[in-house]
């Protein structure tokens, strides 16, 4: 994954270090993995070309910024690229809390720019996304997306930018063989037309899509994850035999041909990394070729299992 120095560009994959807590990365979503680990998927990553790292301040509250500032410290600053968020749900009282998020961020990742900024969830788009504007002329944010927001919200912060010679150069939705709904409303296409990247996060459903799960092998329970998706499991049978079934002609896995589908729609997949094996796969699903037939099986097969993916923190993409 690469950024322009005008624009952002379109790569691979982006990596994603979530929530962190004691000795451990403990994942948004409920994965594990050791900070040596850690110190190995990022080592693995580099050397396979993927650099650009997504975080937030809300994943383990600064902890997973402030860990993969210390992993990432190793590399020349210029041989990665950070992207972190601005969460308007748990800004501060201050007069700019945008730019004091920032500061925060920055001293945490231990650098002096975020190459990739976002505004995490919409909240009010009219009060926050100015906020950016001063943060591109310092240099301090090199550019800017929006992550939640639907079109209306993605057009309006667009405007708010471009008034200051500014644009939103990437957005981040939930995307997958599951929830399509940023297709549905119209985001891709706003994206392929401008040439604006469009980051598609949970493209594996949390797991549900790695072909791991079963209703004989379901999530862990207590777990989050098992609360959301192993009702779904039943559902979602043959779909993944489909995905088993393609992969095996290509010599990939179930998650490789989901990932695949994903690069396939003209988006870029955020994929959190918490085993090195995982960066084999990822290789191997920029490898894969799925043809029209396959993709619009895949979806056909994805809307009979009938299940909403939804995110509890996610609204509905149509305006």
């Amino acid at each position: 994954m690469a950024l322009s120095s005008s624009s952002v560009s379109s790569g691979q994959t982006l990596l994603q270090c979530e929530g962190i807590s004691g000795g451990k990365v403990n994942g948004y979503f409920g994965s594990l993995l050791t900070r040596a680990g850690l110190e190995e998927v990022a080592g693995k990553a580099q050397a396979a070309g993927f650099t650009l790292w997504d975080t937030a301040m809300v994943y383990g509250m600064g902890r997973s910024e402030t860990v993969l500032g210390e992993v990432l410290k190793r590399f020349a600053r210029s041989d990665y690229r950070l992207s972190t968020k601005f969460t308007p749900q748990a800004a501060g009282v201050g007069e700019d809390p945008v730019a004091d998020m920032l500061e925060q961020s920055l001293a945490r990742l231990g650098t002096d720019y975020i190459d990739l900024y976002w505004i995490h969830n919409p909240a009010d788009v009219a009060r926050w996304t100015p906020h950016l504007i001063p943060l591109l002329k310092s240099g301090k944010v090199k550019h800017v997306g929006v992550s939640n927001h639907n079109l209306g919200e993605i057009e309006r912060a667009d405007q708010i930018l471009g008034e200051s010679g500014f644009r939103v150069e990437a957005i981040q939705n939930h995307y997958s063989l599951l929830y399509r709904s940023s297709e549905d409303a119209g985001i891709l296409d706003y994206c392929h037309n401008r040439g604006i990247p469009f980051f598609a996060y949970m493209v594996l459903e949390q797991g549900a899509l790695s072909g791991e799960y079963s209703p004989e092998n379901p999530l862990p329970e207590g777990t989050n994850r098992a609360q959301a998706y192993n009702v779904m499991l039943p559902h979602l049978k043959a779909l993944t035999d489909k995905l088993a079934s393609i992969g095996q002609k290509q010599g990939a896995t179930v998650p490789d041909v989901a990932i695949a589908w994903a690069i396939a729609k003209g988006t870029t997949p955020i994929i959190g990394i918490t085993k090195p094996s995982y960066i084999d796969g990822l290789i191997r699903a920029t490898n894969i070729r799925l043809s029209s037939y396959d993709i619009a099986e895949l979806e056909t097969l994805a809307d009979a299992a009938r299940v909403n993916t939804r995110g509890w923190w996610e609204k509905e993409m149509h305006a």
